[in-house]
């Protein structure tokens, strides 16, 4: 486990983290800390338990809203793909209705032909 000092609030924090992630561990901690600034200039000073709390909620939430955002453009995705699977599908036999008319009438004309000649 790797330790890594990260600053949030003005005040530095040792945090342990797997091997490879310090740098991914920094911007987090820098994610919070700038939602640390954006509360402390909306709510004034208050306790760092209590600013810490509202950041937190706050990045919770648009995590949420993220999560919330994904999860109905995974839902559109399926529909898409099954909406396309449908047109395919369609297209496939229609495909094929096309061929056995085009057959039909190939065979109408080769035999029209014959009579013709014959």
């Amino acid at each position: 486990m790797a330790h890594v000092i990260v600053q949030v609030n003005g005040r530095p924090y040792t945090m342990q983290c797997p091997d490879g992630e310090e740098a991914h561990l920094r911007d987090l901690a820098k994610l919070l800390d700038a939602e640390v600034a954006r509360v402390k200039a909306s709510v004034g000073s208050v306790g760092d338990i209590r600013l810490l709390v509202m950041s937190g909620l706050m990045v919770a939430d648009r995590l949420s809203e993220a999560t919330a955002r994904i999860e109905a453009l995974e839902e559109q995705v399926r529909g898409l793909r099954e909406s396309r699977n449908a047109a395919l599908t369609e297209a496939r036999e229609l495909e094929a209705q096309f061929i056995a008319r085009l057959d039909s009438a190939s065979k109408r004309l080769l035999g029209l032909a014959q009579d013709i000649d014959g």
